[in-house]
C-alpha cells in the first residue's frame, strides 16, 4: 500500500535501441495534486519515456524516484504496491465478469480491509465514477468511456498516490471526453499526482497543470498549457500554427 508519497521524478532518463538513441537526458516530475502531461509527435520519445516511468521498459540510463527512494528496478506489479497506478491505452477490464465483480478482484487483494470495508469503498467508487447503474453490466458491453472509467474506478481500488494514464482519451466520443476531464480533475482532488500522455492535445492541455513537450527524444519545452500554446517554437513543430487552447 501507498505511503503517503509525495513526488515521482524520472531523472536523466536515456534509451538506446541498437544504435538509434530515442529517449536523450529527459527530466520528468509529478507532485501530488497535479496533472502533468507528457506530450509530442510520432517518434519524439513520449511513450518510451512514459513506459520507463511506468516499468514496463528499463532506462538505458537515468533513474526513477518515488519521493527518495531509486525504484528504477521495481516491476510494474512492485511500483502498484507502492502506490503508483497504471491505466493502460488497451482496454484492461475482464468482458466477461461483471463491473462490480472487475472492482472486487483487484479489492479483494487488500487483506487488511475487512469485507465489509471493501464493499463500503467499491460502494463509494462505482458512485463517485458514475457507474453505479452499471455495477451488473459485463465488461464487455461497456462504451469506451464506460469503459475508461471503470477502469480508473479499479486503480482508484489500491488508493494510489500516483496515476499514470496512457491515452485515457483514445477511441471515446466527444461527450465521454469531458466525463473523463471531470474524473481526472476528481484526482487531483482526491490529492493523486496524474501523469497523462495522448495524442488528442487540446484535450490534454486543458485539464493539465504543467506538461513536457518532447521532441527528437529531448524536452523541447516545458510549462502552463498557456505557455505552450503561446511558444512559437511548440507550434511551429507541434501544436501548429493556428492552434487554439479553446
Amino acid at each position: 500500500m501507498s505511503n503517503g508519497h509525495q513526488s515521482l521524478k524520472a531523472e536523466g532518463l536515456y534509451k538506446k535501441y541498437g544504435t538509434r538513441m530515442v529517449v536523450k537526458d529527459v527530466d520528468v516530475s509529478v507532485g501530488r495534486k497535479e496533472v502533468v502531461g507528457l506530450l509530442g509527435p510520432n517518434g519524439a520519445g513520449k511513450t518510451t519515456t512514459f513506459y520507463m516511468i511506468t516499468g514496463m521498459i528499463k532506462p538505458s540510463k537515468g533513474d526513477i524516484f518515488l519521493d527518495d527512494e531509486n525504484i528504477t528496478q521495481d516491476a510494474m506489479y512492485i511500483r502498484a504496491r507502492k502506490g503508483i497506478g497504471y491505466l493502460a491505452q488497451e482496454p484492461s477490464i475482464f468482458s466477461k465478469l461483471s463491473v462490480e465483480n472487475n472492482l472486487k478482484l483487484v479489492l479483494e487483494m487488500r487483506k487488511e480491509l475487512s469485507y465489509d470495508e471493501q464493499q463500503e469503498k467499491l460502494d463509494s467508487l462505482l458512485n463517485d465514477l458514475s457507474v453505479n447503474h452499471l455495477r451488473n453490466n459485463k465488461g464487455g458491453t461497456l462504451s469506451g468511456g464506460e469503459r475508461r472509467r471503470v477502469e480508473i474506478a479499479r486503480s482508484l481500488c489500491m488508493d494510489p498516490n500516483f496515476i499514470l494514464l496512457d491515452e485515457p482519451f483514445a477511441g471515446v466520443d466527444p461527450i465521454a471526453v469531458e466525463e473523463i476531464q471531470a474524473i481526472i480533475d476528481s484526482l487531483r482532488e482526491r490529492e493523486i499526482g496524474v501523469l497523462v500522455t495522448d495524442h488528442n492535445v487540446r484535450e490534454t492541455l486543458s485539464i493539465t497543470d504543467r506538461s513536457y513537450l518532447l521532441f527528437e527524444g529531448q524536452i523541447l519545452k516545458s510549462g502552463t498549457s498557456e505557455f505552450l500554446a503561446a511558444d512559437d517554437e511548440a507550434r511551429r513543430l507541434y501544436l501548429g500554427e493556428k492552434f487554439k487552447l479553446y
